[in-house]
């Protein structure tokens, strides 16, 4: 779907998946009873379809519940989503540490992770281990549409058995682990194998060409996109008739393109639909759901303008009728996400600079709506709820379409990590932090195939949810002050000492007048000293103090400094005895004597 970006926070209505399980029970509360909660960045406005999923059959699965799956610095674990977020007891639940990756298949019935040991695959109707794959440096998997298959990959290494590097790019049956091909792919950025909806055929990419393999023949492909000049491409979803969209980067000043071609035909003149741009180095490719249209968003890695360190994003669109237009934005700045509607018909873009834009486009390209951070009703545009989620840097809704989880995860915030789970009518009803010595670096929605969970009417009064503490009443938001300047009073003024200018006086005195000016301030600071009698006691003051410490290291710390400014002002006192000139400040530190003394008495009592 793209790279993650900011926190690359996007709009979905349901994630697919899942065959119909029997779920046990169990807690998302197991293990956190030491937890704290947090959250703290910046949250991009985010639009939710609440009313778009084709869901339908009658009702007849509603009692189902979505699990959530956890990956973190604790292992893997599962549990219920609303509303007992029970752990599920017979998930294996996986404490090592190094878990790399974990993933549902598309339509459910598997669920796979990797540990630096092993992949383990669980049937998701018992939770129980089908397979394991012993090969401990895989950190990627793919499943294929009907989860027939599961694609992995690990780093590829040269030695000297193998000067072309480690085979490390495998095909696995997901039912029993059985091996069905291999081969090298260098890059982790484009190893994914991609199938049709239907698994008739699936593609890699590999040496800039698209290869076509039919009928899950791993040995032989059978079409060949391409010259050597293709960094990426996107099978669009849906069953026949397919299609599949390339990006060709241009080269020596030459344009680059996204063209769009119509299975088996992939000859350059052959492309249903062409749309050519300059200033990419990389894109991102996003269909609707039945295949018909697509985006592509194209990303450069710096703004040449200096306006965006972000690179510069621009949109395009393409349809199978061959029509392409760019996608027009009315404010400057980065692309922070774009999702389409499960109905097919809209797509939303959330862009700009903060405070962030978000616009609902239809097919057209044509703007038809705006918002910001809020549920909306999209049929018929209703406001439903606002809702704030600082620091969210992954937004997931649940496939039974009536609730959504924000979630902040490392490394993108390696402190206050957790997860929450909203009702679509904005309330809060269930939180996961996790503490300081922790990090949750992935959640998931565990994934139904569609049509399993009905289409429910939409309600815009909210449900009880909980009191958390970011609900309660904090303390007001003060600037930023240094250490050495907190606890002190901060209402002064910035020219204290500083007399109001008289209107006679002159807007830029010259030098001689400003020393003339500080000397009559210094004679005039010294009289009122000298009339208070400060050099009497000169040798009797600071000489005659004893330190007398006590059985307290704070109040020692005070006494060793108050007697430190008494030796100051000693020594100040004997130089004004002497007849020397002091500075206004130095004045007024001798004036804080007799303070000081009280001070020092009141310590060593």
């Amino acid at each position: 779907m793209g790279i993650n970006r900011f926190p690359a926070i996007s709009a979905r209505r349901a994630e697919r998946s899942s065959r119909n399980p029997e779920l046990p029970e169990e807690s998302l509360t197991s293990d956190s009873s030491d937890r704290t909660e947090h959250e703290t960045v910046q949250i991009l406005p985010v639009v939710w379809w609440l009313c778009a999923a084709p869901h339908g059959d009658g009702g007849k699965m509603a009692s189902l519940v979505p699990c959530v799956a956890v990956r973190g610095s604790n292992g893997i674990n599962l549990a219920y989503g609303p509303p007992s977020y029970e752990p599920v007891k017979t998930f294996p639940k996986d404490d090592n540490k190094n878990c790399k990756t974990m993933l549902f298949s598309p339509d459910g019935q598997y669920f796979a992770w990797s540990n630096a040991s092993k992949v383990k695959i669980v049937l998701c109707k018992t939770w129980q281990i089908v397979a394991e794959i012993q090969r401990p440096k895989i950190c990627s998997l793919k499943f294929s549409s009907y989860s027939t298959y599961l694609a992995t990959w690990e780093p590829s290494f040269v030695t000297k058995e193998e000067p072309q590097g480690s085979q490390n790019f495998h095909i696995w049956k997901s039912e029993t682990g059985e091996h069905v091909q291999h081969l090298i792919q260098k890059r982790m950025g484009d190893w994914e194998p991609q199938w049709s909806s239907d698994e008739t055929f699936y593609g890699i990419l590999k040496g800039g060409n698209v290869l076509l393999y039919e009928n899950n023949n791993f040995d032989r492909y059978v079409h060949k996109i391409g010259k050597g000049n293709i960094a990426k491409f996107s099978i669009a979803p849906g069953n026949a008739p397919y299609h599949i969209l390339c990006y060709m980067p241009g080269s020596s000043g030459q344009p680059s393109f996204g063209r769009l071609f119509k299975y088996p035909k992939f000859e350059i003149g052959e492309a249903i639909a062409s749309k050519s741009f300059f200033q990419a180095d990389k894109v991102d490719m996003y269909w609707n759901q039945c295949g018909t249209n697509v985006l592509l968003m194209t990303n450069t890695e710096v703004d040449k303008t200096g306006a965006s360190y972000y690179g510069k994003q621009t949109l395009h669109h393409l349809n199978v009728k061959g029509e392409t237009a760019m996608v027009m934005l009315s404010k400057e700045g980065p692309i922070h996400a774009v999702e389409w509607s499960p109905r097919n018909t809209e797509f939303c873009v959330i862009y700009g600079f903060m405070p962030s834009k978000t616009t609902l486009f239809n097919c057209k390209c044509e703007a038809v709506f705006e918002s910001g951070i809020e549920l909306w009703d999209v049929i018929n545009r209703k406001l439903i709820a606002k809702t704030d989620a600082p620091d969210t840097t992954l937004l997931r809704w649940s496939p039974d379409g009536e609730h959504f989880m924000t979630a902040t995860t490392a490394p993108r915030l390696r402190i206050t990590n957790g997860f929450k789970i909203w009702h679509y009518t904005g309330s809060l009803i269930y939180q996961r932090p996790w503490n300081n010595q922790e990090e949750l670096w992935e959640v998931a929605w565990q994934s139904f195939p569609s049509n399993v969970f009905p289409q429910k009417p939409i309600s815009y009064k909210a449900v009880e949810g909980i009191v958390t503490n970011d609900n309660q009443s904090q303390a007001p938001k003060e600037a930023y002050r240094p250490p050495c300047a907190r606890g002190q009073n901060i209402t002064f003024k910035l020219h204290d000492d500083l007399e109001v200018p008289s209107k006679s006086s002159e807007s830029n005195p010259s030098k001689a007048a400003l020393k003339m000016k500080k000397n009559r301030e210094a004679k005039k600071a010294k009289k009122e000293l000298e009339s208070n009698n400060p050099t009497e006691h000169v040798s009797n003051t600071t000489t005659s103090i004893k330190i007398e410490l006590t059985d307290d290291p704070e109040k020692n710390k005070k006494i060793k400094k108050i007697t430190s400014k008494l030796d100051q002002i000693s020594k100040l006192k004997e130089q004004l005895k002497a007849g020397k000139q002091l500075e206004i400040n130095q004045l007024d530190k001798i004036k804080k004597e007799d303070e000081l003394l009280k001070e020092l008495e009141e310590l060593t009592l």
